[in-house]
Protein backbone atom coordinates (compact mmCIF):
# COMPACT_ATOMS: atom_id res chain seq x y z
CA UNK A 1 0.00 0.00 0.00
CA UNK A 2 1.43 3.62 -0.67
CA UNK A 3 1.72 5.92 1.52
CA UNK A 4 0.22 9.62 1.54
CA UNK A 5 3.05 12.45 -0.36
CA UNK A 6 4.06 14.21 2.80
CA UNK A 7 4.91 11.28 4.84
CA UNK A 8 7.70 9.36 2.37
CA UNK A 9 10.81 10.07 2.79
CA UNK A 10 12.08 12.54 0.30
CA UNK A 11 15.79 11.77 -0.59
CA UNK A 12 17.50 11.99 -2.97
CA UNK A 13 16.88 15.40 -4.31
CA UNK A 14 18.22 18.77 -2.27
CA UNK A 15 16.10 21.57 -2.19
CA UNK A 16 18.59 23.64 -3.31
CA UNK A 17 20.82 22.66 -6.27
CA UNK A 18 23.29 24.82 -5.81
CA UNK A 19 23.90 24.60 -1.90
CA UNK A 20 25.89 20.96 -2.85
CA UNK A 21 26.89 21.51 -6.06
CA UNK A 22 28.88 24.88 -5.99
CA UNK A 23 31.20 23.43 -3.25
CA UNK A 24 31.11 20.34 -5.35
CA UNK A 25 32.47 21.96 -7.90
CA UNK A 26 35.17 24.37 -6.13
CA UNK A 27 36.49 21.36 -4.71
CA UNK A 28 36.79 19.71 -8.22
CA UNK A 29 38.03 22.55 -9.48
CA UNK A 30 40.82 23.04 -6.51
CA UNK A 31 42.07 19.80 -7.91
CA UNK A 32 41.91 20.21 -11.69
CA UNK A 33 44.95 21.47 -13.60
CA UNK A 34 43.73 23.42 -16.18
CA UNK A 35 44.82 26.78 -16.00
CA UNK A 36 42.66 28.87 -18.62
CA UNK A 37 39.22 27.80 -16.99
CA UNK A 38 36.38 30.27 -16.47
CA UNK A 39 35.34 27.65 -13.86
CA UNK A 40 37.97 28.31 -11.32
CA UNK A 41 36.03 29.32 -8.07
CA UNK A 42 37.82 31.35 -5.14
CA UNK A 43 36.15 30.64 -1.52
CA UNK A 44 33.85 33.76 -1.85
CA UNK A 45 33.72 33.27 -5.76
CA UNK A 46 30.37 33.60 -7.94
CA UNK A 47 28.74 31.26 -9.94
CA UNK A 48 31.02 29.91 -12.65
CA UNK A 49 28.62 30.83 -15.26
CA UNK A 50 28.78 34.68 -14.84
CA UNK A 51 32.34 34.51 -15.45
CA UNK A 52 32.92 35.33 -19.00
CA UNK A 53 36.24 33.96 -21.11
CA UNK A 54 38.54 36.71 -20.04
CA UNK A 55 37.98 36.43 -16.54
CA UNK A 56 35.36 39.43 -15.41
CA UNK A 57 32.76 39.13 -13.93
CA UNK A 58 29.45 40.16 -15.84
CA UNK A 59 27.30 41.98 -13.62
CA UNK A 60 23.73 41.25 -15.44
CA UNK A 61 23.87 37.71 -15.12
CA UNK A 62 22.13 36.55 -11.81
CA UNK A 63 23.03 34.16 -10.02
CA UNK A 64 20.91 31.03 -10.83
CA UNK A 65 19.56 27.85 -8.35
CA UNK A 66 20.27 25.31 -10.98
CA UNK A 67 22.29 25.65 -14.23
CA UNK A 68 25.23 23.50 -15.20
CA UNK A 69 26.76 23.05 -11.78
CA UNK A 70 26.35 19.52 -12.16
CA UNK A 71 27.89 19.26 -15.76
CA UNK A 72 30.46 16.57 -15.74
CA UNK A 73 32.24 17.83 -18.97
CA UNK A 74 34.68 20.53 -16.46
CA UNK A 75 35.74 23.05 -19.06
CA UNK A 76 35.36 26.66 -18.83
CA UNK A 77 33.61 27.30 -22.64
CA UNK A 78 30.02 28.85 -22.22
CA UNK A 79 29.75 31.96 -24.03
CA UNK A 80 27.56 34.71 -21.87
CA UNK A 81 24.20 34.02 -24.44
CA UNK A 82 24.71 30.14 -23.80
CA UNK A 83 24.42 31.02 -19.81
CA UNK A 84 21.47 33.29 -20.58
CA UNK A 85 19.56 30.66 -22.59
CA UNK A 86 20.34 27.97 -19.58
CA UNK A 87 19.21 30.31 -17.05
CA UNK A 88 15.79 30.30 -18.39
CA UNK A 89 15.59 26.47 -18.43
CA UNK A 90 13.59 26.69 -15.18
CA UNK A 91 10.75 25.89 -13.53
CA UNK A 92 9.69 29.70 -13.57
CA UNK A 93 10.23 29.53 -17.03
CA UNK A 94 7.52 26.74 -17.29
CA UNK A 95 5.20 28.36 -14.77
CA UNK A 96 5.47 31.66 -16.94
CA UNK A 97 3.85 29.71 -19.95
CA UNK A 98 0.92 28.24 -17.90
CA UNK A 99 0.24 31.64 -16.76
CA UNK A 100 -0.01 33.08 -19.82
CA UNK A 101 -2.14 30.34 -20.75
CA UNK A 102 -4.45 31.36 -17.94
CA UNK A 103 -4.59 34.82 -19.59
CA UNK A 104 -7.41 36.10 -22.10
CA UNK A 105 -4.98 37.08 -24.64
CA UNK A 106 -5.61 34.09 -26.40
CA UNK A 107 -2.26 35.52 -29.20
CA UNK A 108 0.21 34.41 -26.17
CA UNK A 109 -1.15 30.97 -25.48
CA UNK A 110 0.88 27.95 -26.47
CA UNK A 111 0.16 23.96 -26.58
CA UNK A 112 3.03 22.60 -23.47
CA UNK A 113 4.26 19.76 -24.63
CA UNK A 114 6.20 17.10 -22.04
CA UNK A 115 8.19 14.62 -23.35
CA UNK A 116 9.90 12.29 -20.10
CA UNK A 117 12.91 10.53 -21.23
CA UNK A 118 12.80 6.43 -20.13
CA UNK A 119 15.42 6.84 -17.56
CA UNK A 120 13.32 9.53 -15.58
CA UNK A 121 10.53 7.23 -15.01
CA UNK A 122 12.09 4.50 -12.39
CA UNK A 123 12.94 7.81 -10.45
CA UNK A 124 9.38 8.55 -9.81
CA UNK A 125 8.89 4.61 -9.53
CA UNK A 126 10.98 4.83 -6.83
CA UNK A 127 9.84 8.02 -5.15
CA UNK A 128 6.02 7.64 -5.77
CA UNK A 129 6.73 3.75 -4.39
CA UNK A 130 4.97 1.92 -7.77
CA UNK A 131 5.67 0.15 -10.72
CA UNK A 132 6.64 2.20 -13.37
CA UNK A 133 3.99 1.68 -15.54
CA UNK A 134 1.68 3.17 -12.29
CA UNK A 135 4.17 5.68 -11.67
CA UNK A 136 4.15 6.91 -14.86
CA UNK A 137 0.28 7.82 -15.48
CA UNK A 138 0.66 9.27 -12.07
CA UNK A 139 3.18 11.90 -13.59
CA UNK A 140 1.19 12.17 -16.42
CA UNK A 141 -1.90 12.75 -14.24
CA UNK A 142 0.30 15.38 -12.16
CA UNK A 143 1.59 17.44 -15.39
CA UNK A 144 -1.94 17.63 -17.04
CA UNK A 145 -3.22 19.00 -13.79
CA UNK A 146 -0.88 22.15 -14.32
CA UNK A 147 -1.97 22.61 -17.51
CA UNK A 148 -0.06 20.49 -19.50
CA UNK A 149 -1.44 19.25 -22.64
CA UNK A 150 0.17 16.22 -23.84
CA UNK A 151 2.66 14.17 -22.79
CA UNK A 152 4.67 11.36 -24.19
CA UNK A 153 7.90 9.28 -23.60
CA UNK A 154 10.76 9.38 -25.75
CA UNK A 155 11.07 6.02 -26.29
CA UNK A 156 10.20 5.94 -30.10
CA UNK A 157 12.55 8.69 -30.79
CA UNK A 158 15.10 6.39 -28.95
CA UNK A 159 14.08 4.03 -31.71
CA UNK A 160 14.91 6.25 -34.33
CA UNK A 161 18.58 7.16 -33.12
CA UNK A 162 19.50 3.70 -32.58
CA UNK A 163 18.24 2.41 -35.93
CA UNK A 164 20.39 5.69 -37.27
CA UNK A 165 22.94 4.59 -35.44
CA UNK A 166 22.99 0.69 -36.55
CA UNK A 167 22.90 2.10 -40.28
CA UNK A 168 25.70 4.50 -39.71
CA UNK A 169 27.75 2.20 -37.73
CA UNK A 170 28.01 -0.46 -40.86
CA UNK A 171 28.29 2.38 -43.48
CA UNK A 172 31.23 3.55 -41.40
CA UNK A 173 32.66 -0.14 -41.36
CA UNK A 174 32.42 -0.59 -45.32
CA UNK A 175 34.56 2.20 -45.61
CA UNK A 176 37.05 1.75 -42.71
CA UNK A 177 39.69 0.26 -45.53
CA UNK A 178 39.77 3.89 -47.24
CA UNK A 179 38.20 6.40 -44.33
CA UNK A 180 41.27 6.95 -41.72
CA UNK A 181 37.96 8.64 -39.62
CA UNK A 182 35.04 5.79 -39.80
CA UNK A 183 36.56 3.95 -37.14
CA UNK A 184 36.17 3.96 -33.94
CA UNK A 185 32.55 5.28 -34.34
CA UNK A 186 31.79 7.09 -31.16
CA UNK A 187 28.04 7.66 -29.29
CA UNK A 188 26.58 10.93 -29.81
CA UNK A 189 23.91 11.09 -27.38
CA UNK A 190 25.53 12.32 -24.07
CA UNK A 191 26.06 15.94 -24.46
CA UNK A 192 28.43 16.09 -21.65
CA UNK A 193 30.65 14.24 -23.67
CA UNK A 194 30.15 15.45 -27.01
CA UNK A 195 30.92 19.14 -25.53
CA UNK A 196 34.11 18.03 -24.07
CA UNK A 197 35.31 16.44 -27.37
CA UNK A 198 34.52 19.50 -29.62
CA UNK A 199 36.28 22.09 -27.24
CA UNK A 200 38.67 19.73 -25.61
CA UNK A 201 39.24 17.04 -28.36
CA UNK A 202 38.82 18.44 -31.40
CA UNK A 203 39.57 16.87 -34.63
CA UNK A 204 41.66 13.78 -32.84
CA UNK A 205 37.37 12.81 -32.27
CA UNK A 206 34.77 14.98 -33.81
CA UNK A 207 35.05 12.83 -36.92
CA UNK A 208 34.65 9.67 -35.31
CA UNK A 209 31.17 11.03 -33.83
CA UNK A 210 27.68 9.24 -34.91
CA UNK A 211 25.85 12.02 -36.59
CA UNK A 212 23.05 10.54 -35.71
CA UNK A 213 20.85 12.72 -33.03
CA UNK A 214 20.04 11.63 -29.40
CA UNK A 215 17.17 10.40 -28.33
CA UNK A 216 15.83 14.14 -26.89
CA UNK A 217 16.48 16.17 -30.14
CA UNK A 218 14.75 13.33 -32.39
CA UNK A 219 12.08 14.44 -30.00
CA UNK A 220 12.27 17.96 -30.61
CA UNK A 221 12.15 17.11 -34.29
CA UNK A 222 9.13 15.10 -34.04
CA UNK A 223 7.04 17.24 -31.66
CA UNK A 224 8.35 20.43 -33.25
CA UNK A 225 7.96 19.03 -37.03
CA UNK A 226 5.51 15.58 -37.09
CA UNK A 227 3.33 16.45 -34.36
CA UNK A 228 2.99 20.18 -35.02
CA UNK A 229 1.65 19.33 -38.28
CA UNK A 230 -0.95 16.62 -37.04
CA UNK A 231 -2.34 19.47 -34.32
CA UNK A 232 -2.16 21.93 -37.71
CA UNK A 233 0.34 24.55 -35.68
CA UNK A 234 3.33 26.37 -36.17
CA UNK A 235 6.33 25.41 -34.19
CA UNK A 236 6.65 28.47 -32.63
CA UNK A 237 3.09 27.99 -30.77
CA UNK A 238 3.92 24.69 -28.83
CA UNK A 239 6.67 24.99 -25.85
CA UNK A 240 8.27 21.70 -25.66
CA UNK A 241 9.58 20.80 -22.16
CA UNK A 242 12.04 17.56 -21.75
CA UNK A 243 11.89 15.62 -18.18
CA UNK A 244 15.74 14.19 -18.06
CA UNK A 245 17.86 12.43 -15.32
CA UNK A 246 20.96 14.74 -16.53
CA UNK A 247 21.78 18.69 -16.16
CA UNK A 248 23.64 18.32 -19.35
CA UNK A 249 20.61 18.13 -21.59
CA UNK A 250 20.15 21.99 -20.81
CA UNK A 251 23.41 22.35 -22.68
CA UNK A 252 22.22 20.30 -25.46
CA UNK A 253 19.07 21.70 -26.05
CA UNK A 254 20.45 25.26 -26.74
CA UNK A 255 22.63 24.33 -29.73
CA UNK A 256 22.08 26.66 -32.42
CA UNK A 257 21.67 23.71 -34.88
CA UNK A 258 18.54 22.89 -32.78
CA UNK A 259 16.72 26.51 -33.25
CA UNK A 260 14.83 27.82 -35.91
CA UNK A 261 15.73 31.17 -36.64
CA UNK A 262 12.71 32.32 -38.47
CA UNK A 263 10.09 30.99 -36.38
CA UNK A 264 11.88 31.49 -33.47
CA UNK A 265 11.38 28.05 -32.25
CA UNK A 266 13.75 25.66 -30.56
CA UNK A 267 13.32 21.85 -30.68
CA UNK A 268 13.27 21.50 -27.24
CA UNK A 269 12.45 25.07 -25.27
CA UNK A 270 13.25 23.58 -21.91
CA UNK A 271 14.62 20.84 -20.68
CA UNK A 272 13.61 20.44 -16.45
CA UNK A 273 15.44 17.61 -14.36
CA UNK A 274 13.47 14.42 -12.64
CA UNK A 275 14.54 16.23 -9.81
CA UNK A 276 13.27 19.60 -10.71
CA UNK A 277 9.67 18.00 -11.49
CA UNK A 278 10.23 16.45 -8.03
CA UNK A 279 10.91 19.52 -6.49
CA UNK A 280 7.84 21.26 -7.98
CA UNK A 281 5.45 18.61 -6.40
CA UNK A 282 7.05 19.41 -3.13
CA UNK A 283 6.22 22.48 -3.26
CA UNK A 284 2.86 22.00 -4.28
CA UNK A 285 2.98 19.13 -1.25
CA UNK A 286 1.44 16.55 -3.60
CA UNK A 287 -0.42 13.46 -2.67
CA UNK A 288 0.25 10.55 -5.04
CA UNK A 289 -2.88 8.75 -3.63
CA UNK A 290 -5.03 11.62 -4.69
CA UNK A 291 -3.56 12.36 -8.44
CA UNK A 292 -5.71 10.64 -10.98
CA UNK A 293 -3.82 8.09 -13.09
CA UNK A 294 -3.69 9.45 -16.69
CA UNK A 295 -2.19 7.09 -19.57
CA UNK A 296 1.13 8.71 -22.13
CA UNK A 297 -0.13 10.55 -24.94
CA UNK A 298 1.27 9.44 -28.50
CA UNK A 299 2.43 11.96 -31.65
CA UNK A 300 -0.24 10.41 -33.68
CA UNK A 301 -2.80 11.73 -31.54
CA UNK A 302 -3.73 8.68 -29.66
CA UNK A 303 -3.98 7.38 -26.36
CA UNK A 304 -0.97 5.59 -25.74
CA UNK A 305 -1.79 2.52 -24.03
CA UNK A 306 -0.02 -0.30 -25.02
CA UNK A 307 2.81 -0.54 -22.32
CA UNK A 308 5.93 1.10 -21.38
CA UNK A 309 8.90 -0.70 -22.97
CA UNK A 310 12.51 -0.16 -22.92
CA UNK A 311 15.65 -0.83 -25.15
CA UNK A 312 18.15 -3.01 -24.63
CA UNK A 313 21.53 -1.92 -22.69
CA UNK A 314 22.15 -1.43 -18.25
CA UNK A 315 20.08 2.64 -18.08
CA UNK A 316 20.87 3.77 -20.97
CA UNK A 317 19.76 3.55 -24.40
CA UNK A 318 21.23 0.21 -25.28
CA UNK A 319 23.02 2.10 -27.96
CA UNK A 320 26.28 -0.68 -28.05
CA UNK A 321 23.93 -3.18 -28.22
CA UNK A 322 21.89 -2.76 -30.18
CA UNK A 323 24.35 -1.43 -33.23
CA UNK A 324 26.45 -4.31 -31.79
CA UNK A 325 24.18 -7.31 -32.75
CA UNK A 326 22.72 -5.13 -35.65
CA UNK A 327 26.57 -5.27 -36.83
CA UNK A 328 26.91 -9.61 -36.50
CA UNK A 329 24.18 -9.70 -38.46
CA UNK A 330 25.08 -7.22 -41.59
CA UNK A 331 27.97 -7.60 -41.78
CA UNK A 332 29.04 -10.87 -40.90
CA UNK A 333 25.66 -13.11 -40.79
CA UNK A 334 25.81 -14.37 -37.03
CA UNK A 335 23.00 -14.12 -34.68
CA UNK A 336 23.51 -12.96 -31.03
CA UNK A 337 21.35 -13.47 -28.48
CA UNK A 338 23.08 -12.70 -25.90
CA UNK A 339 25.86 -10.17 -25.25
CA UNK A 340 28.54 -10.73 -22.51
CA UNK A 341 30.22 -8.11 -20.96
CA UNK A 342 34.49 -8.20 -20.21
CA UNK A 343 34.94 -5.95 -16.71
CA UNK A 344 38.79 -3.87 -17.77
CA UNK A 345 39.14 -1.25 -15.19
CA UNK A 346 36.29 -1.19 -13.96
CA UNK A 347 32.35 -1.90 -14.47
CA UNK A 348 32.23 1.47 -16.34
CA UNK A 349 34.84 0.67 -18.43
CA UNK A 350 33.68 -3.24 -20.37
CA UNK A 351 34.05 -4.80 -23.57
CA UNK A 352 32.23 -7.10 -25.78
CA UNK A 353 33.79 -8.71 -28.47
CA UNK A 354 32.46 -11.09 -31.44
CA UNK A 355 34.55 -14.20 -32.49
CA UNK A 356 34.48 -16.59 -35.01
CA UNK A 357 37.05 -19.66 -35.89
CA UNK A 358 39.37 -17.79 -33.38
CA UNK A 359 39.45 -14.73 -35.20
CA UNK A 360 38.07 -10.96 -33.55
CA UNK A 361 35.53 -9.99 -36.15
CA UNK A 362 34.05 -7.24 -33.53
CA UNK A 363 35.48 -5.40 -30.52
CA UNK A 364 32.91 -3.00 -28.58
CA UNK A 365 33.51 -0.90 -25.55
CA UNK A 366 31.22 0.68 -22.96
CA UNK A 367 33.45 3.87 -21.33
CA UNK A 368 31.18 5.74 -18.43
CA UNK A 369 32.43 8.35 -16.20
CA UNK A 370 35.39 10.99 -17.13
CA UNK A 371 37.78 9.34 -15.32
CA UNK A 372 37.09 6.24 -18.14
CA UNK A 373 36.92 8.61 -20.94
CA UNK A 374 40.74 10.31 -20.19
CA UNK A 375 41.88 6.98 -20.14
CA UNK A 376 40.53 6.35 -23.53
CA UNK A 377 41.50 9.31 -24.86
CA UNK A 378 45.15 8.45 -23.86
CA UNK A 379 44.89 5.27 -25.25
CA UNK A 380 43.58 6.82 -29.13
CA UNK A 381 46.60 9.54 -28.84
CA UNK A 382 49.20 6.25 -28.95
CA UNK A 383 47.08 4.08 -31.81
CA UNK A 384 45.71 1.80 -28.73
CA UNK A 385 42.28 1.36 -29.42
CA UNK A 386 41.29 -1.98 -30.86
CA UNK A 387 37.38 -0.81 -30.74
CA UNK A 388 35.23 -0.02 -33.68
CA UNK A 389 32.26 1.35 -31.53
CA UNK A 390 32.42 3.04 -28.17
CA UNK A 391 29.44 3.94 -26.09
CA UNK A 392 30.35 7.07 -24.11
CA UNK A 393 28.52 8.51 -21.38
CA UNK A 394 29.62 11.19 -18.62
CA UNK A 395 27.96 9.84 -15.88
CA UNK A 396 29.15 6.59 -14.52
CA UNK A 397 26.90 4.11 -14.37
CA UNK A 398 24.87 5.29 -17.34
CA UNK A 399 22.02 7.93 -17.83
CA UNK A 400 20.27 6.30 -14.95
CA UNK A 401 22.67 7.69 -12.67
CA UNK A 402 22.62 11.26 -13.67
CA UNK A 403 23.23 13.99 -10.85
CA UNK A 404 19.54 15.66 -11.86
CA UNK A 405 18.08 12.82 -10.28
CA UNK A 406 20.66 10.57 -8.45
CA UNK A 407 22.59 13.34 -6.35
CA UNK A 408 21.82 13.52 -2.13
CA UNK A 409 21.55 16.32 0.35
CA UNK A 410 25.51 16.34 0.81
CA UNK A 411 26.55 16.27 -3.41
CA UNK A 412 27.26 12.57 -3.48
CA UNK A 413 25.39 9.73 -5.72
CA UNK A 414 22.28 8.10 -3.79
CA UNK A 415 23.73 4.70 -4.34
CA UNK A 416 21.06 2.84 -2.80
CA UNK A 417 18.55 4.98 -4.95
CA UNK A 418 20.36 4.50 -7.93
CA UNK A 419 20.00 0.42 -7.43
CA UNK A 420 16.48 0.73 -7.01
CA UNK A 421 15.66 2.54 -9.75
CA UNK A 422 18.21 0.12 -11.85
CA UNK A 423 16.04 -2.87 -10.25
CA UNK A 424 12.80 -1.00 -11.24
CA UNK A 425 14.20 -0.10 -15.17
CA UNK A 426 15.41 -3.76 -15.76
CA UNK A 427 11.61 -5.15 -15.31
CA UNK A 428 10.13 -3.33 -18.09
CA UNK A 429 10.03 -5.16 -21.55
CA UNK A 430 12.57 -4.95 -24.09
CA UNK A 431 11.01 -4.47 -27.66
CA UNK A 432 13.84 -3.83 -30.68
CA UNK A 433 12.88 -0.85 -32.54
CA UNK A 434 13.00 -2.50 -35.80
CA UNK A 435 9.82 -4.52 -34.64
CA UNK A 436 8.16 -1.13 -33.82
CA UNK A 437 5.60 -0.61 -36.50
CA UNK A 438 5.19 3.33 -35.31
CA UNK A 439 8.60 4.03 -36.61
CA UNK A 440 8.08 2.42 -39.80
CA UNK A 441 4.99 4.43 -39.77
CA UNK A 442 6.64 7.76 -39.28
CA UNK A 443 9.77 6.81 -41.83
CA UNK A 444 6.92 6.81 -44.36
CA UNK A 445 4.13 9.64 -43.50
CA UNK A 446 6.84 11.88 -41.74
CA UNK A 447 10.37 11.22 -43.33
CA UNK A 448 9.18 9.83 -46.62
CA UNK A 449 11.74 7.22 -46.22
CA UNK A 450 15.00 6.27 -44.40
CA UNK A 451 17.34 8.05 -46.85
CA UNK A 452 15.44 10.89 -47.69
CA UNK A 453 16.66 14.54 -47.35
CA UNK A 454 13.88 15.11 -44.68
CA UNK A 455 15.15 12.18 -42.38
CA UNK A 456 18.89 13.57 -42.75
CA UNK A 457 17.94 16.91 -41.86
CA UNK A 458 15.56 15.34 -38.87
CA UNK A 459 17.24 12.33 -37.55
CA UNK A 460 21.06 13.75 -38.21
CA UNK A 461 23.62 16.36 -36.88
CA UNK A 462 27.26 17.23 -36.98
CA UNK A 463 29.90 17.61 -34.76
CA UNK A 464 32.75 19.69 -34.98
CA UNK A 465 36.12 21.34 -33.34
CA UNK A 466 34.73 24.57 -31.64
CA UNK A 467 37.90 26.09 -30.54
CA UNK A 468 41.63 25.68 -30.88
CA UNK A 469 42.98 23.84 -27.76
CA UNK A 470 45.88 22.49 -26.88
CA UNK A 471 46.81 18.91 -28.32
CA UNK A 472 47.72 17.11 -25.42
CA UNK A 473 45.96 16.72 -22.06
CA UNK A 474 48.49 17.40 -19.27
CA UNK A 475 49.56 14.23 -17.49
CA UNK A 476 47.92 14.90 -13.88
CA UNK A 477 44.52 16.51 -15.32
CA UNK A 478 42.32 15.07 -12.70
CA UNK A 479 38.11 14.67 -13.14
Amino acid sequence: MSLPWNSRALTGIPKKMSEVNIGKRKEKCENCSKQQCSKKQSNEGPSSLQEKANGEVSESLPVQPVLLSSCLSCEGCLSEEESQRISQQNLQEVKRVLSLNKQCDASKHKVLVVSVCPQSLPFFAVKFCLGIPEATQKLCGFLKSLGVHHVFDTTLAAGFSILESQREFVQRYRRRHHDSHALPMFTSSCPGWIRYAERVLGSLVTPHICSAKSPQQVMGSLVKDFFTRQQKLTPDKVFHVVVAPCFDKKLEAVREEFYNSLLDSRDVDCVLTSGEIFQMMQEKKVNVDELDSVPLDHVFGETDDAGLVRHEGRGSEGLLEHVFKNAAKELFGLEVDEIVYKTLRNRDFQEVSLERDGETLLQFAAVYGFRNIQTLVHRMRKGRVPYQLVEVLSCPGGCLSGRGQVESEGGRVDRALTQQMEEAYSSLPVRLPEMNPEIQRLYQDWLEGQDSPRALQALHTQYSQQQQQPQTLPPDIQW
